[in-house]
C-alpha cells in the first residue's frame, strides 16, 4: 500500500479541533499579510475564507499547506505542530485556480502521478485511478490529454489527483474561479458533494459570497489580514458582525441615521423606531415592505431606478438622500423614474451596524 502519513496523530488538540491556527501573522516587508489569525476547525468540516483581493486568504491557505512560513503563531493538525513539517510531507492535497494539470500526460497518469511519487504498487495505483474517475465521473475520459478536456473536466481531473492520496485535508485555492458561470454553478454542487461523501476536512479560498455561501459549512469573513467574523452562512446574512460583514455578505442597505437633536434618530426627517440605539443601521431589501400597510418606520422615496428581473422587481429609491434598494413582486407593474413609493422598514429588520 502506499506510504503513510508523516504527520504524527500524537497530541491533546481541544475536543473536536482538527486543525488550529493560533496566533497567525505573516509580513512580506513592511505589509503584514496576516494578523494574528485563530482559527479552530472540526474534522471533516469544509470551511471557506472568503474576503475582497489583498484580505490575506491565499496567504493563510498557503501557511496551512506549508507553502509559506508564519512569522509568528502556530498551524498544528491533530495537535501537532506543523512548524516543521514541509510541504511535501503533510500529506495534504491542494487544488489550485490553474488546473495545473501535466499537459503531455494523460488524465489517468495525471491521477496516478503522485500515488507513483509515494511509491504505491502498481496494482494499487490502477485500482484507486479507477475509484477517483468514477468519484468525478470522467471514466470516458480516462485516456484524453489535458487540452482534450473542458476547464470543468480539467478541475475534476485535478480535484481526483489531489484526493487521490487520501489528504488528511484537501486545500482550494479559488479551484473555480476560471470557469464560466454555467460550469462553475454546477461544480459547486458537485465539490459539496464529494465533501459529504468523503467527509475529509476541506479549507477553500473564494471571493465569490454564493459559492461561499452554497459550500461551506463555516465561512470565515477576512478584512485587511484579520477575520472580521466567522459563522455559518445564516449567521453572517441575518447577524453580520459590522457594516463590513453586512454588505459583503448578500445585499444590504446601509443607512446613515439623522442626529436625533433630543429626539429619536430619523431619516428623510421620519423618526424610526430601532430595536437598540444606533447611528448607522442596515436592512435587506427583501425585508423593506413596499406600499407600507400601515404600521412604523413608513417613509416616502422617489424611484430612481428600476430593474425587472423576472420573479422580482430591484427598484433604488431616494430617500433622505440616500438610496434604498427594494424588491418589489415581479407581477407588480414596474414603477417609473420619478415615481413617489411609500415604503415601510420593520423595526426588527433594522439591524445597528458598528463601523468597521
Amino acid at each position: 500500500m502506499g506510504e503513510p502519513a508523516t504527520v504524527p496523530a500524537a497530541g491533546a488538540p481541544a475536543p473536536g479541533v482538527f486543525l488550529a491556527l493560533q496566533g497567525v501573522t505573516k509580513r512580506f516587508g513592511p505589509v503584514v499579510a496576516v494578523r494574528d489569525v485563530t482559527l479552530d476547525v472540526a474534522e471533516g468540516e469544509f470551511v471557506c475564507f472568503l474576503g475582497p483581493s489583498g484580505c490575506g486568504k491565499t496567504t493563510l491557505l498557503r501557511i496551512i499547506a506549508g507553502l509559506e512560513t508564519a512569522d509568528e503563531g502556530r498551524c498544528l493538525l491533530r495537535g501537532v505542530d506543523l512548524g516543521s513539517v514541509p510541504a511535501r510531507r503533510r500529506n495534504f492535497g491542494m487544488v489550485f485556480q490553474s488546473y495545473s494539470l501535466f499537459p503531455t500526460m494523460s488524465a489517468r497518469r495525471n491521477i496516478a502521478y503522485g500515488l507513483e511519487c509515494r511509491k504505491w504498487r502498481r496494482a494499487e495505483i490502477e485500482r484507486r485511478v479507477d475509484e477517483m474517475l468514477a468519484l468525478v465521473h470522467l471514466r470516458d475520459e480516462a485516456d484524453k490529454a489535458p487540452h482534450q478536456l473542458s476547464g470543468g473536466q480539467q478541475q475534476r481531473i485535478a480535484l481526483a489527483r489531489a484526493l487521490a492520496p487520501g489528504p488528511a485535508v484537501l486545500l482550494l485555492d479559488e479551484p473555480l474561479s476560471a470557469l464560466d458561470a454555467k460550469v462553475r454553478e454546477s461544480l459547486r454542487g458537485e465539490v459539496r458533494d464529494l465533501h459529504r461523501a468523503l467527509g475529509i476536512t476541506t479549507v477553500m479560498v473564494t471571493h465569490d459570497q454564493d459559492e461561499a455561501m452554497e459550500m461551506a459549512d463555516r465561512i470565515v469573513v477576512m478584512r485587511r489580514g484579520s477575520i472580521a467574523q466567522v459563522g455559518t452562512a445564516a449567521e453572517l446574512y441575518h447577524r453580520p458582525a459590522d457594516r463590513f460583514v453586512a454588505e459583503f455578505i448578500g445585499r444590504m442597505n446601509v443607512l446613515r441615521l439623522d442626529p436625533p437633536d433630543g429626539g429619536p434618530p430619523s431619516l428623510g426627517g421620519v423618526p424610526l423606531e430601532l430595536p437598540a440605539p444606533a447611528r448607522v443601521v442596515g436592512i435587506r431589501p427583501e425585508d423593506v415592505v413596499p406600499g407600507g400597510g400601515g404600521g412604523p418606520n413608513e417613509v416616502l422615496g422617489t424611484v430612481q431606478r428600476a430593474v425587472f428581473l423576472g420573479s422580482v422587481t430591484h427598484v433604488t429609491l431616494a430617500i433622505g438622500g440616500q438610496p434604498l434598494l427594494v424588491e418589489v413582486g415581479g407581477a407588480e407593474p414596474v414603477p417609473a423614474r420619478g415615481t413617489p413609493m411609500t415604503v415601510r422598514l420593520p423595526p426588527e429588520r433594522l439591524r445597528p451596524l458598528p463601523e468597521a
